[in-house]
């Protein structure tokens, strides 16, 4: 096995020269890359083509994998959205005298080097690379072999703009997509300041229980929608398909949608064409089967499909007795992630939104708009449902930690 400590040094050393740099020019580079990332454009469709046909057309892995025109300009409008960003670092968050005349300071300060490790996802190669170089931080990035091709046309651009603009390429390094690699991070503290997992919950566990370097979770999402008795039927309709339709291989789509027994023969029967439209495939328990049995991707629930991040055109309907039993099917199967109510009952919305542990809450509103983007705060690393360091979206503001500062005029300690 090759190591891998001579990269790892490069790019220590590089952003401890990113540090350095003047503002204008990382808000430069960044803006010069949303353009680079346009005009390559047909390029970086031909790489990322490479990698699709490797999988099966079908898998809700593939459409994360895929890029498209629409997508990369998103990729670039998301670039040019961070560049507008004021620069995290250098904050001062305290200031003070103390009584011997110390002057104290916390300032904001960059990580140092952040490793990711991801899916197959290569959006997310631009979107760490451009809030690692927005906040100073060093990136190393180790994505999956299913986009190999796709990930490094994305850092053969950044690269190239990093050297135009007289910053060292080497703070964004792609590591080999080996398993191997990932092994090696995981004792890499001299050079490591952090590591950050995002993908499925098999890959976020392994990461955590074998890193010796610090992590940051991006957790998988189960996400509950609960539509209340007192739910506007036509409006709970129009937000579950819009959390589950719109794009269903992204962590903030809805996985498991419980109704209020009172609003359950309604909402369903309305429910049903717009989910047989999308071929949604339903896994309910014995009171939703009954009222959906002519539905035809229709299947009895185990207590496994309540614990389900879908990520695909499938989800899991329960019916039950009140918001009390509601909130304690989410406390069960959970995962903090996001987790919404449907109701016209502001005492109850209220209610839910108190009552629920995890990162995003929302009252009458989708599930899906829980994106760092969506947030005003740029794109994001992933969203975090620990609660150390980071809750929700893993943005700018969070790729920074503090340092003191003290200023002295030979005061000792008595």
């Amino acid at each position: 096995m090759e190591s891998i400590e001579p990269i790892l040094i490069k790019t220590h050393k590089a952003a401890a020269a990113l540090r350095k740099a003047a503002d204008n020019q990382i808000v430069k580079a960044l803006e010069m890359l949303a353009d680079a990332v346009e005009a390559n454009t047909a390029a970086i469709i031909e790489a990322n083509s490479l990698d699709v046909s490797k999988q099966d057309a079908n898998a809700s892995k593939t459409d994360r994998l895929r890029l498209n025109e629409q997508r990369i300009k998103n990729i670039a409008d998301s670039i040019r959205q961070v560049s507008k960003l004021p620069n995290p670092t250098g904050r001062i968050i305290e200031n003070r005298t103390l009584y011997n005349g110390l002057l104290l300071e916390k300032i904001a300060v960059p990580l140092g080097v952040v490793g990711a490790i991801f899916e197959s996802r290569p959006n997310v190669t631009f979107d760490i690379a451009t809030l690692c170089l927005r906040s100073m931080n060093g990136c190393l990035l180790k994505g999956s072999s299913e986009a190999e091709n796709s990930n490094k046309i994305a850092v053969e651009i950044i690269k190239s703009v990093l050297k135009e603009n007289n910053i060292d390429e080497n703070c964004v390094t792609l590591l080999p997509s080996s398993r191997e690699t990932v092994e090696q991070l995981y004792t890499a503290t001299k050079y490591v300041d952090v590591l950050i997992p995002r993908g499925s919950e098999s890959l976020i566990q392994s990461v955590r229980k074998n890193s010796l370097v610090p992590v940051i979770e991006t957790g998988a999402g189960v996400c509950h929608i609960y539509i209340e008795k007192e739910a506007d039927i036509d409006k709970a309709v129009n937000i579950v398909v819009n959390a589950k339709v719109s794009r269903p291989s992204v962590c903030n789509a809805v996985d498991s949608i419980l109704v209020d027994s009172m609003a359950a023969p309604e909402f369903l029967k309305k429910l049903q064409p717009f989910f047989q439209k999308n071929a949604v495939e339903i896994f309910a328990d014995e009171a939703a089967y009954k009222l959906l049995k002519n539905y035809s991707y229709l299947h009895r629930a185990t207590s496994d499909d309540f614990a389900r991040e879908f990520i695909s055109l499938k989800c899991a309907i329960k019916v039950v007795k009140d918001i009390d039993e509601a909130l304690e099917h989410i406390e069960q199967y959970s995962t903090k992630h996001s987790e919404s109510i449907i109701s016209e009952n502001k005492d109850q919305c209220e209610h839910f939104l108190q009552e629920v542990d995890a990162a995003v809450v929302y009252a009458n509103a989708s599930t899906r708009f829980t994106d760092g983007e969506e947030f005003g705060l740029g794109a994001e690393i992933g969203i975090s449902t620990q609660k150390l360091h980071a809750r929700g979206p893993f943005a700018l503001e969070k790729l920074v930690t503090e340092k003191w500062i003290i200023r002295g005029e030979g005061q000792v300690r008595e």
